[in-house]
């Protein structure tokens, strides 16, 4: 400090004979360059360093206040996302419901229907065979008939003269006459 002082003393001590010369002393003339210096670029710089400071403060703030509408916008987003995401899993596990529901139902319909179809096979098988029973039947019936028939004819015919023949007919044709009395 008091070399600073006695600079500043010496400055006062300077010959007034007009010339000019350099002060070569280094501990003399630093400390009052610098102070110039520092009290020049303090006066003219203050303003450009403030306006630069308040420059680089306001795209600071800037960048801070963007990040923060990105961070929320990113924010909204994900939530929205995670929104989505458990409509999403409600959907697939109701599509996995009504689908095992379907299914379900499905193989019980399946299985009703093969199971109306055996009952109609077995119905069909049931009467097919009733059916081809009663084709037998009537066909056994039909031959046991005609081979009475023809017995009886046979019998007839050796037995029966024309006198009993005659009066057969006759009767028979009394009783379809009786027959056709009470229709009328």
């Amino acid at each position: 400090m008091k070399n600073l002082i006695d600079s500043f003393v010496s400055v006062g001590h300077w010959s007034s004979a007009g010339s000019f010369e350099f002060n070569t002393d280094i501990l003399a003339t630093n400390p009052i360059n610098l102070s110039v210096v520092l009290g020049v670029l303090i006066f003219f710089g203050k303003g450009v360093l403030n306006d630069l400071l308040d420059k680089r403060k306001q795209r600071i703030l800037s960048t801070i206040r963007n990040s923060e509408e990105l961070r929320r916008g990113a924010i909204e987003q994900l939530e929205r996302a995670r929104v989505r995401l458990r409509k999403v899993e409600i959907e697939a596990d109701e599509y996995r419901t009504n689908g095992y529901s379907e299914i379900e139902r499905e193989k019980v319909n399946l299985i009703n229907a093969t199971c109306n179809s055996l009952e109609r096979l077995e119905n069909y098988k049931n009467e097919t065979l009733f059916f081809e029973k009663q084709r037998a039947i009537n066909q056994v019936r039909q031959q046991v008939l005609q081979q009475a028939l023809q017995r009886a004819l046979g019998t007839l015919n050796s037995c029966l003269n024309s006198e009993l023949h005659f009066r057969t007919i006759s009767a028979n044709i009394g009783i379809l006459g009786s027959v056709e009395e009470i229709t009328d």
